[in-house]
């Protein structure tokens, strides 16, 4: 059986767990904003952790398609009050940092973060994985085509599937190298892919699994390749998420990267209810 080690506390992934986002930014594709400041994002944390969530994932910089990038020290100066705040008032929760920076990772792992997850798998700052193994914290190391400012511009893969492992094969070898332990996949839905690459990699999410034998991260929540099939909005797509999250649990996935914790703990209960039956 699987398992996380954030330190104090190993995390058996004897059943998969649910992690709640919080986009600490104003621009966020589907809840930017929506935390105009610390009191309500507390507030949020508080109601993903009652209803289930093992994970809270903070971000301070929007990763949608065409946002702007924005320096590491505003994303500090956005984000480690707010973890620093989320560690004190949840000190047994697990608190993951969304970042592609290191000095950002190493600010709120100084303060509480037990987790990184990098959308960029260490290139754009290589820090961030030196960091992960300074701290020992697991690291999400997830494939992106591109930046996020260009990457759905016209997105090519020869065999996604191939370059995908082909990919996954020289970064786990390398953030091990590094000293990293902890490593859990994702392979970006919406990062560089078309629909149909998201959904192939959907459909074959098990094979990733299993050849690499670490838990794998799914982050499906409200995106486009949901919304954009069923031609509503981000807004529109809980009913779409929860659908593709049952597919993911389908494909083995360990973690769902969700907005919306209480639906997604719900899929995941009957889920397991179906399994045992």
């Amino acid at each position: 059986m699987q398992s996380i080690n954030f330190g104090r506390k190993i995390c058996a992934l004897a059943k998969p767990i649910i992690m709640g986002i919080i986009n600490y930014t104003p621009d966020s594709f589907y809840d930017g904003g929506a935390y105009a400041n610390s009191s309500a994002a507390i507030a949020a944390a508080e109601k993903m952790l009652a209803a289930g969530s093992t994970i809270i994932d903070v971000g301070g910089m929007s990763s949608r398609p065409g946002a702007a990038v924005i320096s590491p020290q505003t994303e500090i100066e956005r984000v480690v009050p707010l973890v620093t705040q989320l560690a004190k008032e949840f000190p047994e929760s697990i608190i993951s940092i969304d970042t592609v920076y290191g000095i950002v990772a190493q600010a709120c792992a100084d303060v509480g973060a037990k987790m990184i997850n990098d959308i960029s798998a260490g290139s754009i700052d290589a820090e961030i994985v030196q960091v992960a193994a300074a701290y020992q914290l697991p690291y999400v190391l997830m494939h992106m085509q591109g930046l996020p400012q260009s990457m759905q511009q016209s997105p090519t893969y020869d065999d996604i599937l191939v370059e995908l492992v082909d990919f996954f094969v020289e970064k786990i070898a390398y953030v091990k190298s590094i000293g990293v332990n902890e490593i859990v996949l994702d392979v970006g839905f919406g990062f560089g892919k078309s629909i149909e690459h998201n959904f192939t990699l959907l459909k074959n999410l098990s094979m990733f699994k299993e050849l690499f034998q670490l838990p794998v991260l799914a982050g499906l929540s409200r995106k486009s390749m949901i919304w954009k099939t069923l031609q509503t909005t981000p807004r529109e797509s809980l009913n779409g998420t929860t659908v593709c999250n049952t597919l993911a649990l389908w494909q083995g996935a360990d973690i769902l990267r969700v907005h919306d914790v209480a639906e997604a703990c719900e899929t995941l209960k009957l889920w397991q209810m179906f399994c045992e039956a």
